[in-house]
């Protein structure tokens, strides 16, 4: 008989304790490979990226480098003549000026824009922020990104959000930098007042072109189709949610009220109900929820958790009705459109302090 099968044994207390030890030195043992891979990156970048600018060394040099390596030690992975360039990139982007003039823009941030001492005379000093990622996601945003300020933002937000390479991949694709750093004004007062933070949470736009829905589709088809993807729905709203229901059922005087969806919010500790539009948005759909928000407060949230958040995701959205229906809203919520397919990405350049401010955290 197994004696850990009573959960209330003293010795699990212990072997969790030894559990935490294992899992923080694997933690930094992992941490310590990653940095040592990328300094590898980092100078070998350097020293190519010398030899290109100074001697006859062209794409010819470059593939024998690749080969040379290959032939001298068999077990060597990661050196193709495409994954070196990919290194020249990596060091000349981010030993250039203008990105080092970048980061000494957030002052107060010494925490987070540092430099490791160079091992090497001739080695530059590694921005150490470059080591909140891998080196597999550092080549999908050189390859994918175009600005310093959106390669600095997608380096943040991949580590804030833990993000898969996969994860990575769609946030770029769906141009995520442009709707966390957005300056639509599609929350309300009570949204901002009470989730001043909620702005770097909640994108304004929710890209679900993995549903296939078509171009006229129903409320039910919608939520059905969510339901049916709800990993991938949860991934596109955030990692924080947890699904809590569908038509969650709201009693008050004798009548059932049903939303739409139901999730929880880890991060800001606070249930969100999400209510689905398949139309353009209507002021009239404000009352709705704030009428749902009332009632899960008062019936349905415990006393150690925070304001109910809401979300109306809706087809379309105008900007000007949108400002209108929200001035005076002192209920936490926000109004966000979903987009069937994806559409290209717009390039823009936003400001990154406040998001440095609530990396720290």
């Amino acid at each position: 008989m197994n004696t850990l099968d009573n959960t209330n044994s003293p010795l699990e207390t212990h072997f969790e304790q030894v559990h935490a030890i294992i899992d923080l030195h694997r933690s930094r043992a992992l941490r310590v490979v990653n940095n040592e891979s990328l300094f590898i990156c980092w100078n070998v970048g350097q020293y190519v990226s010398e030899k290109l600018k100074t001697s006859d060394w062209g794409n010819k040099v470059v593939t024998q480098l690749s080969e040379y390596l290959r032939t001298k030690d068999p077990s060597l992975k990661g050196y193709s003549r495409r994954n070196i360039y990919n290194m020249v990139s990596f060091f000349e982007t981010y030993s250039s000026p203008p990105f080092i003039q970048l980061l000494e823009t957030f002052n107060g941030q010494s925490e987070i824009v540092q430099f490791e001492t160079a091992q090497l005379d001739n080695e530059l000093a590694f921005p150490k922020i470059l080591s909140f990622i891998n080196w597999t996601s550092h080549v999908e945003i050189l390859n994918k990104c175009r600005l310093l300020e959106e390669r600095l933002f997608y380096i943040l937000y991949a580590y804030k959000e833990r993000l898969e390479v996969k994860e990575l991949q769609r946030a770029i694709k769906t141009n995520t930098y442009a709707h966390v750093l957005k300056a639509e004004n599609n929350q309300s007062v009570g949204m901002k007042t009470t989730y001043p933070e909620s702005n770097y949470l909640f994108k304004d736009v929710a890209y679900l072109d993995f549903l296939g829905l078509p171009q006229r589709h129903s409320e039910k088809r919608l939520q059905n189709e969510i339901l049916a993807n709800m990993k991938d729905f949860i991934l596109e709203l955030g990692k924080d949610f947890l699904f809590i229901g569908q038509e969650y059922p709201l009693q008050v005087g004798g009548k059932t009220y049903k939303i739409d969806l139901l999730f929880f919010h880890r991060a800001l500790q606070c249930l969100v109900a999400i209510e689905l539009k398949a139309t353009e948005f209507e002021p009239a759909y404000m009352g709705q929820l704030e009428f749902y928000l009332e009632v899960l407060d008062n019936d349905v949230k415990r006393s150690n958790e925070n304001p109910s958040i809401g979300i109306l995701l809706c087809k379309e959205t105008n900007r000007e009705i949108v400002r209108y229906a929200l001035n005076r809203s002192l209920s936490p919520t926000m109004i966000a459109k979903y987009e069937r397919e994806l559409i290209p990405k717009e390039v823009l350049q936003k400001s990154l302090n406040e998001f440095f401010n609530f990396i720290k955290k």
